[in-house]
């Protein structure tokens, strides 16, 4: 119990050998039982690339067909049993203070707010929160478009979301070794530059348990001490992945069941995902077991 399973291209399940490691340390058994409630979101960055309509609103409050991206991350959290959202805000930070004000959600919603939001980048927001976390999460950015039931898979802990690489897509890769566990992960890369190659898309939603959370919550520490306020948070995790301490399994999601919202080309692409009416439609998700 608790050793992966690999998949094998017919459907046979394949047991590792018996006292085999497949590496990285694991969270604890109850915490990697324990469904996660609590749900991070990072919403402070100003949005350049899809100015002008940042210019006057918070990324997350773009409209993909009449729903914005926040009213339909709410929505998928609340489908999917969460009851905890702690939202880290910068840039027009009234806004999505106000959409949670006039909201009927029944999540409990936190807020921090990141001053320095102009001059930091997403680790310095998840370093900002981390007096709030206390539980197992699940963090996501808030310029993801996805059907909720994707998110079945990734409410237990220390899960990746990923993604194959489609025409338009670019940002940060993984790779993964035969249990579905990630090995790497790879910087800025392109369809072109992975092309024939076994990379991943990232997605930018992963679950940490508790225990993993307190280790990267140390190595970001060092991280913002040294002044490395401007990096990706995923740079944390491939250094600590690398050394073994600590540990994703991967999801998979279809790329036609979700978008992220950095351009207009992109706005365009989740209008014609998405329905005009928002439903939590049907799940597309495949994963190593």
């Amino acid at each position: 119990k608790g050793i992966p399973m690999r998949i094998m291209k017919t459907g046979q399940t394949l047991l590792p050998k018996r006292g085999s490691f497949t590496g990285g340390p694991r969270a604890a058994p109850v915490e990697a039982r324990q469904k996660i409630t609590t749900a991070l979101l990072l919403a402070a960055g100003r949005g350049h690339r899809l100015r002008p309509l940042t210019d006057d609103a918070p990324k997350c409050l773009t409209e993909i067909n009449g729903d914005s991206i926040l009213q339909r991350l709410v929505r998928c959290l609340e489908l999917n049993g969460f009851d905890r959202l702690i939202v880290v805000v910068g840039h027009m930070q009234n806004s999505i203070r106000n959409f949670f004000e006039e909201s009927t959600t029944a999540l409990n919603v936190e807020f921090v707010f990141s001053p320095d939001y102009l001059t930091t980048n997403n680790i310095y927001s998840l370093w900002l929160a981390r007096e709030r976390l206390r539980e197992s999460f699940l963090l996501i950015e808030s310029d993801l478009v996805f059907d909720a039931s994707l998110l079945s898979q990734m409410l237990y802990p220390n899960k990746i979301a990923v993604s194959r690489f489609l025409k338009g897509m670019n940002g940060s890769a993984v790779t993964l070794d035969a249990y579905g566990l990630v090995n790497a992960f790879h910087g800025s890369v392109s369809p072109k530059s992975v092309a024939g190659s076994h990379q991943l898309k990232t997605v930018n939603m992963y679950s940490l348990s508790l225990s993993s959370w307190k280790r990267v919550e140390k190595r970001l520490e060092q991280y913002i001490a040294s002044g490395r306020v401007q990096d990706f948070y995923e740079v944390v995790f491939s250094d600590m992945v690398r050394e073994g301490d600590l540990s994703f399994k991967a999801v998979t999601f279809d790329p036609e069941s979700w978008c992220e919202i950095d351009t207009l080309s992109d706005l365009d692409e989740a209008e014609r995902l998405f329905p005009t009416n928002f439903a939590p439609g049907s799940s597309r998700l495949s994963t190593y077991q």
